[in-house]
């Protein structure tokens, strides 16, 4: 398989990494695509930071920019914020939290996955290299050889997160997971707003990460509803529930999901 090469960098809140394996994994020219990577990042959270007064996310919110005059990544991002509304049935609303300096919609349940496919369409220049763009946890993954072994994904336990409770493959696609242990804080039901209180984690795996990240918070908050609503999209996920029960949902023809014996710990590939 090669020898796997790594990038890390703090941005966006979170820590973003990046594994390459192939042909381009090390050398100059992925270290002038990394600093273009981490420009695209570093550009999202500019415009999108709802923790600087002055970002546009925020004067948009208080009404000092109107959607014309404000980056056109704004009206991409709402766009697609309204997109999983819908699709949630409410069950995921950027509307049911403000910004605490623009008042307006806090849209960063969608713009972590969104930046992150971004930047991770960079990558695709790299000929004959595997790919594997992480912000947190949530990651696009690519094997572009022709023999390329998946990336093994461990799903932690969220009790211990030293632990897995679940390995996938993926040789094309993305992985987004929702739930409190790491957040520290709850994760509300934008219908009732009340705490989402019947998971305790929920990983979603699809092709784009635009897409899964706010289906694992949507997911999260519909509960005992997630698995009709994942299997109906056609998306396989791994569901923890708070009696610790863990639930795998996947399409007849969906990829692998290989559970952990309980206690395994996580190996250096892993999430």
């Amino acid at each position: 398989m090669g020898t796997t090469h790594r990038r890390t960098v703090e941005v966006m809140g979170t820590v973003v990494s990046l594994a390459l394996r192939g042909r381009h994994a090390d050398g100059p020219e992925v270290d002038a695509l990394w600093a273009e990577v981490v420009g695209v990042l570093r550009h999202a959270d500019e415009v999108f930071s709802t923790y600087l007064p002055d970002s546009p996310i925020n004067r948009w919110g208080r009404g000092e920019l109107s959607l014309a005059e404000a980056p056109p990544e704004i009206a991409e991002v709402l766009a697609l914020a309204e997109e999983a509304r819908l699709l949630s049935g409410g069950a995921f609303d950027i509307r049911a939290t403000r910004s605490q300096y623009g008042g307006g919609p806090d849209p960063s349940g969608v713009v972590k996955g969104w930046a992150v496919q971004r930047a991770s369409a960079l990558l695709e220049r790299l000929a004959d290299t595997d790919f594997c763009l992480s912000a947190g946890g949530d990651m696009v993954c690519r094997t572009r050889r022709v023999d390329a072994e998946p990336w093994w994904i461990g799903i932690e336990d969220p009790v211990d997160p030293t632990r897995l409770i679940a390995r996938v493959p993926v040789h094309n696609g993305a992985i987004a997971t929702s739930g409190t242990v790491h957040r520290g804080e709850h994760i509300m039901d934008p219908r009732t707003g009340s705490p989402a209180r019947t998971l305790r984690q929920v990983t979603v795996i699809g092709p784009d990460l635009t897409e899964v990240d706010p289906e694992a918070t949507s997911a999260f908050v519909l509960g005992d509803e997630a698995r009709g609503w994942l299997q109906a999209r056609r998306r396989t996920g791994v569901l923890v529930h708070t009696d610790g029960r863990v639930e795998v949902v996947a399409p007849a023809a969906g990829r692998r999901v290989t559970p952990v014996r309980p206690g395994a710990p996580r190996s250096s590939g892993s999430r």
